[in-house]
């Protein structure tokens, strides 16, 4: 009863605001930090021209243009809908849509060559539930810059109803919007990009596990071939189907990272909601005795729950995380000749331990632990 009463509550105030509004202000970046971020969308296009929670079979593309504001601090996202303030809100400045594939492909092209050979990565990010398209371009643009990550940032922004009580629509929107990721990731390598590495956050996991499924059934291995890197961030995705899903990935491309925390309420209420109060989340696991089969690293995440913004994706809203994350980014950049691939277990400080060929990381907020 009182998480139903949370949830009404929060409809009403989610009613108050059209969230999927997020007017194009070009002055913003008078006063704000530009950040591009591409972007393929299964969202349908409205009649007031912003892209909503209605599915489309069409994949949209566009150039967005998001405005950081200079009072941002690192993990916090401010953002005012249909009255943005530039100067204390992340605003979207400059819209721009492609009408072909071709068009966004050369622009990206461009964009990549306009950097050093060595940060000419592209960065994918699929957003998890109850996101609009304009909230999920000012996440990626927010944890893009606080990591400092390289190179060129890609949303894709499936839809998503943006709503506390769309679950049962996201849901369903995952599988719809799968051939849309497949057929974006197909072309990225194209680009020319030096490494692709796709970030997914959330219910955005289970999306991003069944496009890897799915694209490897038809093409053996091209995940490890193409991709520099899968990392899930609070995934809220059952382990039995997260096994089923890397059973068909028979190269694992690394690093294979999952952010965890056990103080994830979000993930604790999709248990219930499911009737598995007990059954854990591949987001909030304890263990990683079920996973000890896998060639991936688990990086635990719970001391920084507390001190995050958001206990639901504690990875991009804890200021002690960002800056160790940021750390760990400057040791892979100093050892970037090497010719393997550095892991989470090399870059991140903290207790580490092995199971078959799983490793967990637990960080602690103390800067370490024993290695």
């Amino acid at each position: 009863m009182r998480f139903l009463l949370v949830g009404f509550c929060l409809a009403l105030l989610s009613a108050c605001t059209d969230r999927s509004i997020s007017p194009t202000v070009p002055e913003a970046l008078e006063i704000g930090t530009p950040k591009t971020i591409f972007t393929a969308t299964t969202r349908e296009k409205g009649m007031d021209g912003y892209f909503g929670p209605k599915r489309s079979e069409t994949l949209s593309l566009l150039e967005l243009t998001v405005s950081i504001p200079p009072s941002h601090q690192t993990g916090k996202l401010d953002f005012g809908y249909d009255k943005p303030n530039p100067a204390q809100e992340f605003t979207i400045a400059g819209r721009r849509e492609f009408d072909e594939f071709g068009e966004f492909d050369r622009r990206m092209r461009q964009e990549l060559l306009s950097l050093p050979a060595k940060e000419r990565d592209v960065t994918i990010f699929i957003h998890g539930f109850n996101s609009t398209q304009a909230e999920t371009a000012f996440r990626a643009a927010q944890l893009t810059h606080d990591i400092e990550t390289p190179g060129a940032t890609v949303i894709y922004s499936w839809p998503s109803l943006g709503s506390p009580l769309g679950y049962a629509y996201d849901g369903d929107s995952i599988l719809f919007a799968r051939d849309g990721l497949e057929t974006l990731l197909r072309r990225l390598p194209g680009t020319g990009a030096r490494r692709i590495v796709l970030v997914a956050h959330s219910m955005g996991s289970v999306l991003t596990m069944e496009t890897l499924r799915q694209i490897e059934i038809a093409t053996p291995d091209w995940s490890e071939r193409n991709l520099g890197g899968v990392i899930l961030m609070s995934p809220d995705l059952d382990l039995d189907v997260f096994r089923s899903q890397m059973r068909r990935i028979k190269r694992v491309p690394k690093p294979f990272v999952v952010f965890t925390s056990q103080k994830d309420t979000i993930l604790n209420i999709s248990q219930r909601i499911r009737g598995t109060h007990s059954r854990e989340r591949l987001g909030n696991l304890q263990s990683i005795d079920a996973l000890s089969d896998l060639p991936i690293e688990v990086v635990d995440t719970t001391d920084f729950s507390d001190t995050a913004e958001s206990g639901h994706f504690v990875a991009a809203t804890s200021p002690a995380l960002l800056s160790m994350l940021n750390a760990a980014q400057e040791t892979a950049e100093a050892f970037q000749k090497l010719p393997s691939r550095l892991s989470a277990q090399t870059l991140l400080p903290g207790a580490v331990s092995q199971d078959g060929k799983a490793t967990r990381v637990i960080l602690s907020v103390q800067g370490g632990g024993e290695r």
